[in-house]
């Protein structure tokens, strides 16, 4: 089977696609043979030795994946032979086939295209517990998201609106916010590109208050990072919640007293670890996205295919910033 490896430290460039044995599920595990691979921004940080995780080389890049299991291990109950599946994998999911623990694996109905299912887990799961269990977003509140048109971006806005929430969708062009607006937000914002300086801070800040409304945001969700950070929290109701999600942007410099003045609170989203922690409140939730994707509240909007000859072409895609909604890799 062929995989691409990261066999040193560098960007997508220094990707390699190789030959290499095919896996055998030791106990507890199972071989899925991967139909597609969702791109995400883990997977720009991971082979440049910048992520939470830092794997033994060679492998492969790839944090979320679908397919048909091929086989299972010892022990494996939760899924069979010959089912479809999608998996959140950490890494590893750029390959033709991938041993994981089963646990890791969710059946995916019939009529969720393999596509579709691995554009799914990542970025509604990272979204969903961000909104529910972190913001508590309740209906009529207002909900500002940065990097609206991105994968885990696009998927809070979506959940924003199924959860009754007047949603603001901030993007860095006009094409972003317009396909936000087809998704359900409710309004947007185009910011320009940073660094800022101090006035064009404060414009940026006059921006989204606008864009919020006298009380300002109950929730924001910053999936950015950069200047963008402060001038959305000075958009922020009394006692909101302001969900740290990302950084494309940089890792942000927040005054402190800023969450003083606000009475709010700055809430950090860690799906992986809260996934590992608590995996039957995940399970949870799993359930809850897979009833919102069968009423049609949620679908993923994947915007571009690569095969897996050119997946590091897809995560330079990605780490350019200019891909909307999600960025899959093919391997047929």
């Amino acid at each position: 089977m062929k995989a691409l490896l990261s066999k040193s430290v560098g960007g997508p460039d220094s990707l390699v696609l190789e030959e290499q044995p095919s896996p055998t599920p030791k106990p507890g595990q199972a071989v899925v043979s991967v139909k597609a691979c969702g791109v995400n921004y883990p997977d720009v940080l991971i082979i440049e030795d910048k992520y939470q995780f830092k794997p033994e080389r060679p492998f492969s890049p790839g944090g979320e994946i679908s397919g048909v299991v091929k086989a299972v291990g010892e022990g494996v109950t939760n899924v069979k032979v010959g089912q479809r599946v999608l998996g959140n994998t950490g890494w590893g999911g750029m390959a033709e086939e991938l041993a994981l623990d089963a646990s890791r694996l969710i059946p995916i109905p019939d009529t969720m295209p393999f596509d579709e299912a691995a554009a799914f887990i990542m970025t509604y799961g990272t979204s969903y517990y961000g909104l529910k269990d972190r913001g508590f977003l309740k209906p009529g509140q207002t909900l500002l998201v940065l990097g609206a048109a991105g994968g885990v971006g696009l998927a809070a806005v979506e959940l924003g609106k199924a959860m009754g929430a007047r949603v603001i969708a901030a993007a860095s062009s006009q094409e972003k916010v317009d396909l936000c607006l087809k998704h359900g937000a409710d309004a947007g914002v185009v910011y320009g590109p940073g660094p800022f300086d101090k006035d064009g801070a404060k414009a940026l800040a006059g921006q989204f208050k606008e864009a919020c409304g006298e009380k300002g945001a109950d929730v924001v969700y910053d999936a950015v990072g950069g200047d963008y950070a402060e001038a959305a929290l000075r958009s922020m109701a009394w006692e909101g919640r302001f969900l740290v999600v990302g950084f494309p942007a940089g890792i942000p410099k927040i005054p402190l007293n800023l969450a003083l003045l606000k009475g709010c609170d700055i809430v950090g989203v860690f799906w992986g670890a809260a996934v590992a922690r608590d995996p039957k409140a995940h399970q949870a939730n799993v359930k809850a996205l897979f009833d919102l994707h069968a009423a049609g509240k949620i679908k993923p909007y994947v915007s571009e295919r690569f095969p897996l000859a050119k997946a590091g072409e897809a995560i330079k895609h990605l780490s350019s910033r200019k891909a909307l909604g999600k960025v899959v890799v093919t391997m047929e």
